[in-house]
């Protein structure tokens, strides 16, 4: 079974220096229906104006992982990590027991486009942590790259949870493909382009949950960047 969720459809709040849109229930935007997939708790896409961004705040008990898709974000947080992500950069935050940060646009000139991603760790509680990996475009052009997983298999980053990320780029009319184990969904996010999942349409914007498929095949439609999670 395949449910598709519309990009128009989500969460979107425009507030001048962030144009901001939510997959899931985030902050002011609450949707019953659409609370969390699995572990997957928040699926944002940000835009962040030259120049602004997010002042030092705090979060717990959760795994966030960032991923940029245009531009540059600077990060800084109390534990003394600090850094400048860019396309290609993956994020892995454990909030745990408590982290405070701050992220703000790195140009004074162009937009940051980017997607930040919760996930429900295994337990509360943990150690606070951080990690950045760089995947280049030629590791993902026209495969699935593993760029999140509970133990940072192959090069990914590890986050606290029976979860994994793939990324990909694709050229028009290539097709990847991914088995699902019994029991385990997957979650499509298109964040740029158009594909077909398992036949079904999506174009930017889109994300898509499969349960109860043992495989998910994408179809590029057109050039694409394409997230693929496999969640327990």
């Amino acid at each position: 079974m395949i449910s598709k969720r519309p990009s128009a459809q989500r969460g979107h709040f425009d507030f001048g220096w962030l144009d901001t849109r939510h997959s899931f229930s985030f902050g002011e935007y609450h949707d019953p229906a659409h609370n969390a997939f699995r572990s997957l708790r928040v699926l944002n896409e940000d835009r962040v104006e030259a120049g602004q961004g997010f002042g030092t705040h705090g979060h717990r008990d959760m795994e966030i992982f960032t991923w940029i898709l245009e531009g540059a974000l600077a990060h800084k947080d109390n534990r003394g990590n600090a850094g400048t992500l860019v396309p290609g950069d993956a994020q892995r935050m454990t909030a745990g027991t408590g982290i405070t940060h701050s992220e703000y646009n790195a140009s004074a000139s162009e937009e940051v486009h980017f997607l930040q991603i919760w996930v429900l760790p295994e337990r509360a509680g943990l150690a606070p942590g951080y990690e950045q990996v760089h995947f280049p475009a030629a590791d993902r052009r026209n495969q699935l790259r593993l760029v999140a997983s509970r133990g940072g298999g192959g090069g990914s980053v590890h986050w606290n949870q029976n979860a994994y990320l793939y990324a990909t780029l694709l050229d028009p009319g290539v097709t990847v493909a991914h088995a699902l184990a019994p029991g385990r969904t997957g979650w499509v996010q298109v964040a740029s382009g158009t594909v077909t999942v398992n036949g079904v349409a999506l174009e930017a914007g889109d994300g898509a949950a499969l349960e109860a498929e043992a495989r998910m095949e994408l179809v590029a439609g057109s050039t694409a960047e394409v997230l693929v999670f496999d969640l327990a």
